[in-house]
């Protein structure tokens, strides 16, 4: 039942967010960066402005959906080249094993060392706000538990009958590991990226809020909680909503990740069923 529940209830959130995101031109009453107006602005939730609106009288609500788009492609994009590097290392590492896995199995446990949020600010110092400098931070930081799992999988892995008679058949290294042991991982890989993309926007959303990110009028979720610190007191609904989107989307990405990891569990499934 809990199985279940999880994949119905986090993929039922991320399609609505994702279709919010998709369809934020048509949805979006007005535009997100231009129509400003300080005639309208703090005016609280009503049935014209649904979300109220910001100190300089933006629509919240419009935003808000354009911010979904920010957040997803930061959350899309980091975890791409988080999962490319761990992949790549990982397999690698676990294939050759030597010093290559020696090498590979250190710069892991020094990363994950390193607190994710510091290494990414840094990156983020040195590079300039942006959505370009924010993929590269965030996904140059990630990849370590994707590396550890592929290690682990391409140890066990490249023992099975399977590998060595492609072995036998000629097959190069690189075919092998494409061909033959990626394929036999992407479970836990897909878990492990559904889940790295909520912490991606979570990341995102403090790197904004500390003015690292999206550079303003351009709508983050993380830039528009920045704006709204200060109206916390007169005009708290400029807060409440992106702080809103970040939680149901998180958590709808991280039920969806605990389902499927459960889902693509056996022995969970059948304890489940």
């Amino acid at each position: 039942m809990r199985l279940r529940l999880n994949l119905l209830i986090g993929g039922v959130l991320c399609i609505v967010i994702i279709s919010a995101a998709l369809l934020a031109p048509w949805l979006a009453p007005t535009d997100p960066v231009l129509d400003a107006d300080l005639m309208n602005a703090e005016l609280p939730p009503d049935a014209q402005f649904w979300f109220g609106t910001d100190a300089q009288g933006r629509d919240v609500l419009s935003r808000i959906l354009y911010g979904a788009r920010i957040s997803l492609a930061v959350g899309i994009g980091s975890q791409v080249i988080n999962t490319l590097i761990g992949l790549a290392l990982g397999i690698s590492a676990g294939y050759f094993g030597g010093w290559w896995d020696d090498f590979v199995t250190g710069l892991t446990n020094l990363m994950l060392a390193i607190p994710s949020l510091i290494f990414a600010l840094a990156i983020m110092a040195i590079l300039g706000p942006g959505l370009v400098s924010l993929l590269i931070a965030l996904g140059l930081t990630n990849w370590s538990w994707t590396c550890r799992i592929a290690r682990s999988s391409a140890l066990s892995l490249k023992k099975q009958g399977y590998v060595q008679a492609a072995k036998t058949l000629g097959y190069g290294d690189i075919r092998i590991m494409i061909t033959q042991i990626l394929p036999n991982m992407i479970g836990p890989i897909l878990v492990i990226g559904t889940l790295g993309m909520g912490d991606a926007i979570l990341a995102e959303a403090a790197l904004s809020y500390l003015g690292l990110g999206i550079k303003p009028p351009f709508p983050s979720w993380g830039n528009m909680l920045t704006d709204a610190r200060e109206l916390i007191v007169i005009a708290p609904w400029a807060a409440i909503f992106p702080g809103l989107a970040i939680f149901v989307t998180v958590l709808g990405l991280n039920l969806f990740g605990d389902g499927l990891r459960d889902w693509l569990d056996p022995h969970m499934k059948a304890r489940q069923l």
